[in-house]
């Protein structure tokens, strides 16, 4: 027992004199890890308002203050473990903290892409609030962008979270990002009309809306023949800012044409179908009840 305790005995006054030894040291490593933590804090103060100018998604920006704040507190700790003569420590943290967000990496894969996903789109601002896209079979204004998903909000009012990863990688119509949209207006005129004419009538209609952009072209395109009608797209440009604009053009095109063409006697006609009851083709109606009605009277005749 004797033995035993004077084991034990060396081995603290072995540790308190150790302690006494790396006391300087270890205030240092204290000092050291405070000066690091406090200047984090201060660089990210700092730099909150001029980050905040660039950056206008206020979770990015929290996250990337963040992220700089970690950093300086990771550096003054690995400094500080290295001043306490504990090397083999920092190794070890590191290798551990590789391995574990090797780890993290594979179990939350889609979490972790959706989050990169969202930082990019952040930054590179392929979409923004407000803007009106159609991106993975929705269509809608973009309403709130966050880490892990873009909402948008459907014409008839819903709310769709897709997933940021799918708006990063998947191809997306802006349709605000050029602030002017083009409208196809689609009609048919009847066979008997002047194309000449229906040409000039309907790019007359379409120039009168007040609000064209002025710097493109209205154009026509004849495009086939259908079955009771020439068909063809005009095309005109318009400022575009909500879908309200693109639906009030379509409106207005639609009447200023069938007003125009009601005052020149251009005719957009109906579907037209033509009914055979003959046993050959091309025998007209008229000529069957004709036929049918000698047969009904011959035998009515012959019963007589």
């Amino acid at each position: 027992m004797e033995e035993a305790f004077d084991k034990i005995y060396d081995k603290l006054v072995g540790w308190a004199e150790a302690l006494i030894v790396m006391l300087p040291n270890f205030l240092l490593a204290i000092v050291i890890f405070c000066a690091f933590y406090f200047t984090g804090r201060f660089v990210r103060k700092s730099l909150e308002r001029p980050l905040a100018r660039i950056i206008h998604t206020r979770a990015i920006l929290d996250l990337l203050l963040s992220m700089l704040s970690l950093a300086f507190v990771a550096v003054g700790l690995f400094v500080a473990l290295s001043v306490l003569q504990l090397d083999k420590a920092v190794t070890s943290l590191l290798a551990g903290a590789g391995i574990i967000g090797l780890a993290l990496g594979f179990a939350f894969q889609d979490i972790a892409a959706n989050f990169v996903s969202g930082v990019l789109i952040a930054l590179r601002k392929p979409v923004q609030i407000g803007d009106l896209i159609e991106s993975n079979d929705f269509f809608g204004v973009v309403s709130r962008i966050n880490l892990r998903s873009t909402i948008i909000r459907t014409m008839p009012g819903q709310q769709v979270h897709i997933p940021n990863k799918d708006i990063f990688s998947k191809p997306i119509v802006n349709y605000s990002a050029t602030g002017r949209r083009r409208v196809d207006l689609d009609c048919g005129i009847s066979y008997g009309d002047d194309l000449e004419k229906v040409k000039e009538v309907t790019i007359n209609a379409i120039r009168s809306i007040p609000y064209l952009d002025q710097s493109q072209e209205v154009e026509l395109f004849y495009k086939e023949f259908g079955d009771s009608s020439i068909n063809f797209t005009v095309r005109y440009w318009i400022s575009f800012k909500k879908q309200a604009d693109y639906l009030k053009a379509m409106s207005d095109g639609i009447m200023a044409v069938k007003k125009a063409y009601d005052e020149n006697g251009i005719t957009i006609p109906f579907p037209i179908r033509t009914l055979d009851f003959g046993i050959k083709g091309g025998e007209k109606l008229t000529e069957q009840l004709a036929v049918l009605e000698k047969k009904s009277g011959s035998n009515g005749s012959g019963k007589s």
